[in-house]
C-alpha cells in the first residue's frame, strides 16, 4: 500500500473571476492555466485553485495560510501594487503573533481572508 500524498489545494472562491485574477497576478502568483469557470495559480511550491463561485457566507468564512520565506518582502509586494486601494480590500501589516509567526492580514476581492506569514523564534517566557 502506497499512502505517499503529492499535494493539495484549496478551492477558493472568486465572485467577479477577472477581478480575482487580477487582484491574484498583482499579488505575485502566475498563473499557467485558466478557463471560464477555473484556474491555476501558483507562487513558488505554493498553489490554489480558483473557482468561478460565490456564496458570502462561503467566501466571508473561508481563509488562506500560506508560509512564506520572507513576509516583509511579500507586504512590501502588497505596498508596491497598492492593493487596498486598488481592489477595496483590507491589508493589515505585519505582526509577530505569539504562535511564533510573522504574518500580515490580506482580504481578496470576494472577502477570502489570507494569513501570509513566515516562522519566527518562540517569544521567550
Amino acid at each position: 500500500m502506497n499512502l505517499e500524498t503529492v499535494e493539495i489545494k484549496a478551492f477558493v472562491p472568486a465572485r467577479d473571476m477577472d477581478l480575482s485574477l487580477r487582484f491574484y497576478r498583482d499579488l505575485g502568483f502566475s498563473v499557467p492555466w485558466s478557463s471560464d469557470d477555473l484556474a491555476y495559480l501558483h507562487a513558488g511550491d505554493c498553489s490554489f485553485l480558483l473557482q468561478k463561485f460565490y456564496v458570502a457566507e462561503h467566501a466571508g468564512n473561508f481563509m488562506m495560510h500560506m508560509l512564506v520565506a520572507d513576509v516583509e518582502s511579500w507586504w512590501r509586494q502588497v505596498q508596491a501594487q497598492r492593493l487596498a486601494e486598488r481592489y477595496g480590500v483590507r491589508a493589515l501589516p505585519p505582526e509577530d503573533r505569539p504562535w511564533a509567526i510573522r504574518d500580515f492580514v490580506l482580504t481578496d476581492p470576494s472577502g477570502v481572508l489570507w494569513r501570509i506569514g513566515q516562522n519566527i523564534d518562540p517569544p521567550s517566557a
